[in-house]
């Protein structure tokens, strides 16, 4: 399929500005934390991109949250293997665009999962330009992303962050030219923008700016959603959230999804766009 042919990221969603609600995956098979338990995570994983539906997200993404430490660049065959199986199941039994982010970067697995099981987007960590991480230094890899995708005819969207959360940007380059490199040089569909960590406040001046460089790019916030910040966000500039801790019991990243919270998000995300005027 050629580049000209795939849908825009936004026409892959019912609202005009999504939110889009974490899977955050417990530990997989072969990582540290793992508890034996396949079924048991896949049930998981099934429960709470149910409790995003009843709650009225928009889409979901699908992440290894769990699998700390975690690989730098490429994870092994057998993640891949169980994160698609985990992902098939998702796509068959719930009805909102899918995405898939394979910690730490290996955006390359993202898109095979995402191919093979039909989903709809994924989000690279870093696309571009070289970031410090616990990980060690990440390199972007846009060159070899975009050409699997074409590779793959695959009908899939990529997301990727502007100086990445856990992360610093290696060397001077602002916020402004790193979003307008991500979507120029690296061919992003959409690009996002998040705080310093996991739930971490997103900065509203960091909105703003990554949406002035890129006007005619989505532009999505990755950390640090609420009820109560969620309207400030589309108010600066912010085509949708991406939110995990937020919709979690207690506000627990590692807690199930409370479709509760998920509704009192999505509500607040509804005024905010209708507040427009």
């Amino acid at each position: 399929m050629g580049s000209q042919a795939r849908p825009a990221f936004r026409e892959r969603f019912d609202a005009a500005r999504p939110v889009i609600g974490m899977v955050h995956l417990p530990a997989l098979p072969g990582a540290p934390a793992f508890d034996g338990d396949r079924e048991a995570i896949r049930e998981r994983a099934l429960e709470d991109a149910r409790a995003l539906v009843a709650g009225g997200i928009d889409g979901i993404v699908l992440e290894n949250f769990g699998d700390a430490p975690f690989y730098p660049e490429s994870v092994p065959k057998h993640v891949v293997a169980e994160m698609t199986a985990i992902a098939a199941v998702i796509r068959r039994e719930v009805d909102v665009p899918l995405g898939i982010n394979v910690l730490r970067n290996d955006a390359e697995a993202a898109l095979s999962i995402a191919a093979a099981a039909d989903a709809d987007f994924v989000r690279v960590n870093v696309h571009v330009g070289t970031a410090a991480t616990d990980q060690g230094i990440l390199e972007g890899r846009a060159h070899e992303t975009i050409r699997l995708r074409e590779r793959l005819e695959a009908d899939v969207a990529v997301l990727a962050d502007v100086h990445v959360k856990h992360a610093t940007p290696v060397g001077e380059t602002g916020i402004e030219q790193a979003a307008e490199e991500t979507v120029g040089r690296g061919k992003a569909d959409g690009v996002l923008v998040s705080g310093s960590g996991t739930g971490a406040e997103t900065s509203l001046e960091d909105v703003r700016r990554v949406s002035s460089a890129v006007p005619d790019t989505p532009v999505l916030v990755g950390s640090g959603v609420t009820a109560e910040t969620a309207g400030d966000f589309l108010e600066a500039g912010a085509d949708g959230l991406v939110v995990g801790t937020a919709l979690k019991e207690d506000g627990e990243t590692t807690n199930p999804v409370a479709s509760s919270r998920v509704a009192s998000v999505v509500a607040a995300a509804r005024d905010g766009v209708s507040g427009d005027g």
